[in-house]
């Protein structure tokens, strides 16, 4: 998988005087990005959201559970869900990728998914006081569930001076 530039295109909503939000732009925030929220769907069909800490590597988010969690639970029935993050004021822009979530088991994929959260999180992850110290030997060990969602259709609303709507199309 890569990071392959999906199809742009502005989104009716947006201002007249906005511009599609090009996708390196939107890249960049899905890699810099420190809290993301995943929304999944329970077996009895309500939405279910929680936050968690999530990775951009080789063209797709990332993101490490329990078995017996409740986004794994829903997951194991219904693998559609969208990842989103963004900003919490009326500036920047909110990024949501949807996709389909798939179990990681090939072990260099989840070797190189751990590098790339020990990289981006450091000492959250990698020192003995970090609040989720030892997550990545536990993704490496396969002691805890990775997923992986290939984005599907993506979107990035700017806010600010010119609100703007864009959606990508990914190519499968």
């Amino acid at each position: 998988m890569s990071d392959r530039e999906p199809m742009t295109e502005l989104g009716p909503f947006s201002d007249s005087d906005a511009d599609a939000t090009p996708w390196p732009t939107a890249l960049h925030e899905l890699r810099r990005a420190r809290l993301f929220w995943l929304s999944t769907v329970r077996p009895d069909g309500r939405p279910h959201v929680t936050p968690l800490l999530a990775v951009w590597t080789g063209g797709a988010l990332y993101f490490a559970t329990g078995d017996q969690e409740r986004k794994a639970r829903n997951l194991r029935a219904n693998d559609h869900c969208t990842m989103t993050t963004g900003t919490n004021v009326l500036d920047g822009i909110d990024i949501t990728v949807e996709g389909r979530a798939e179990p990681v088991r090939d072990p260099a994929e989840r070797s190189t998914t751990a590098d790339a959260y020990e990289s981006k999180y450091g000492g959250l992850l990698t020192s003995p006081e970090g609040t989720w110290y030892g997550l990545g030997d536990t993704i490496r060990s396969g002691k805890v569930l990775l997923y992986r969602i290939a984005p599907e259709t993506g979107f990035a609303f700017g806010k600010g001076t010119a609100y703007s709507q864009t959606r990508y199309r990914f190519q499968h």
